[in-house]
């Protein structure tokens, strides 16, 4: 792919994410889509092909980032470490995919209506797996003996709201928009309250 096309369909995934956001899927205009970012409106069909495609990309754009971010759960044996890469891995995705995060949210809340089969699947095994891999852990006796789904809702939801609760957040800390050392604060609080509540200590 050249640089050029990378670049505007960046440039429009981007300014699709922020109305997908707003306005959902229903109601956000392509032509709108096109102007924010500044592009004719036959250039966003010349790189997604209707609306539903670039509906989709802006979808994958946040879902390949979160299915990535579980790779530590996948792959490490100490609990510990897996759980506080998970973590830093959810709010880097909250921090530098926010309207994406937000799009994926209200699709969420609407009951994946738009959600395309293949990525539901993907983020079903995700979820499968970490559940799983929760549960051996409590087998083995590595961590306590909590509840696996309770987990790691726990850990979308105290991740996830940086990203779709942005604007509350940013109300009550009274700053126009969170910065990395807000990030690494939550990212050290979170780790320290779920590895407390799983039994394990933190790595020095």
């Amino acid at each position: 792919m050249s640089r050029i096309r990378e670049k505007n369909q960046e440039q429009i995934i981007q300014a699709a994410c922020q109305y997908f956001a707003g306005q959902g899927y229903a109601a956000a205009k392509v032509a709108d889509i096109a102007k924010a970012a500044g592009v004719p409106k036959p250039n966003v069909y010349y790189y997604f092909k209707s609306k539903d495609q670039l509906y989709r990309a802006v979808l994958e754009s946040v879902t390949q980032p979160l299915l990535q971010a579980s790779k530590p759960i996948e792959l490490l044996d100490d609990p510990a470490e897996a759980l506080s890469e998970y973590i830093k891995a959810k709010l880097r995705i909250s921090r530098d995919h926010s309207y994406a995060s937000k799009v994926f949210a209200n699709e969420m809340m609407s009951g994946a209506e738009y959600l395309p089969q293949d990525i539901a699947d993907q983020l079903q095994s995700q979820s499968k797996m970490i559940i799983s891999k929760f549960e051996n852990w409590i087998e083995q006796g590595a961590m306590d003996n909590v509840s696996p789904q309770h987990l790691m809702f726990t850990i979308w939801a105290t991740t996830q709201t940086y990203a779709d609760f942005s604007w509350q957040i940013c109300k009550v800390m009274e700053k126009e928009q969170l910065d990395d050392q807000d990030f690494t604060e939550a990212a050290a609080f979170l780790t320290r309250m779920v590895l407390r509540g799983c039994g394990l200590e933190e790595h020095e």
